[in-house]
């Protein structure tokens, strides 16, 4: 299909640039098969979803992984900045570089904005596209809590062009059920969620299941070709273990329904249902990219927030929910008046049973 049929208009002042207050007020788009449209808010999940049923969130934690610092060259200097994506190893990462073109294989890097205590590191390898490969000095553990110390929140583009990063940001961009450090966005769709909801949620007899897909700054890359036969997706960790999936399909067996919090808990489910057509453990990296045509094996509904235009996430709701439909739900909310994108309202896809 062509990436211009997957674009749309909005206007610049449905952009969020914060959540709105309590996290669970935000307005939600129910999305029907069978019944159209309606305009609800989050707490009308208790209505929507059913006992029997799994909600599945994805319990990534976002790393501070946008570092500042110096390329160091003998006596000479350059300022640069990096938004790491993706891990390699224990000691490595890949990273978008500012400016890519004063960096070569070998430079040392100080990192940390004039910190004593600076981040030390070298560039190891170049990519495409302004990608390089760092490797740390320190490694494991100790790399993660240096990044945490030296690293800012990595705002998506779309915010952090319009405003600077504030300290509410360090809570607002994490969900409350984030325990699993390793993402460099968050997953969006579960912003919504408050301890008190994920409560409500249990007690009515919905099964809560954690899974792990460590989300990559290549979310939030523009799509360069020109159609999507051509586009290659940035691959992402994730991990969903055996006495999850018993349970998740054990459920799905008496007949409750998969809910997936985020696109990104829906990739890592169809990911790991992929290969066999059932759902099954998983552990690994997965490039999976969903569009129009796809036949989904393991979730049955959607909560998902509202995605950019020509972007591979809106091409995965079009996939779910049908093209026609999803055009038509964005038209409705933009009409309406809908927040979009990372702090925004969300919608709920129902798929037709």
């Amino acid at each position: 299909m062509l990436v211009s049929d997957f674009d749309f208009e909005l206007p610049e002042e449905l952009i969020a640039l914060h959540p709105v207050e309590p996290r669970d007020s935000a307005r939600l788009l129910l999305v029907d098969p069978a019944n159209g449209l309606s305009d609800l808010h989050i707490p009308d999940l208790l209505t929507q979803l059913r006992p029997g049923d799994v909600l599945v969130v994805n319990d990534t934690r976002v790393l501070p992984a946008e570092l500042r610092g110096s390329r160091v060259r003998g006596e000479y200097r350059a300022n640069v900045s990096f938004n790491l994506h993706k891990r390699v190893d224990a000691h490595s990462w890949k990273a978008f570089a500012r400016p890519a073109k004063k960096l070569a294989i070998d430079d040392r890097l100080e990192l940390g904005n004039g910190q004593a205590d600076a981040l030390t590191a070298k560039v190891s390898a170049r990519g495409d596209t302004g990608e390089v490969t760092l490797t740390f000095d320190l490694g494991g553990a100790a790399l993660d809590e240096a990044i945490k110390s030296h690293g800012a929140m990595p705002l998506p583009p779309y915010i952090g062009l319009k405003r600077g990063l504030q300290e509410r940001d360090k809570t607002d961009y994490q969900t409350v059920y984030a325990t699993e450090d390793g993402a460099v966005a968050a997953p969006t769709a579960g912003l919504h969620f408050t301890d008190e909801l994920l409560a409500k949620i249990e007690a009515m007899g919905v099964t809560i299941e954690r899974v792990t897909l460590h989300v990559g700054a290549g979310t939030f890359l523009p799509m360069k070709a020109d159609n999507t036969d051509d586009h290659v997706m940035h691959a992402e960790w994730g991990e969903i273990d055996a006495d999850t999936v018993a349970r998740i399909n054990a459920a799905r067996a008496a007949g409750g329904r998969v809910v997936a919090v985020g696109t990104t808990s829906l990739r890592l489910l169809e990911s790991a249902a992929r290969a066999t057509g059932t759902l099954a453990p998983f552990s690994g990296d997965t490039d999976i990219f969903i569009t129009p045509g796809f036949k989904f094996a393991a979730v049955d509904v959607l909560m998902t927030n509202f995605h950019l235009p020509k972007s591979t996430l809106f091409m995965l709701v079009s996939a779910f929910a049908g093209f026609g439909t999803m055009k038509t739900a964005y038209a409705h909310a933009i009409a309406n008046g809908y927040r979009f994108y990372s702090y925004g309202d969300s919608s709920l896809l129902l798929r037709a049973e």
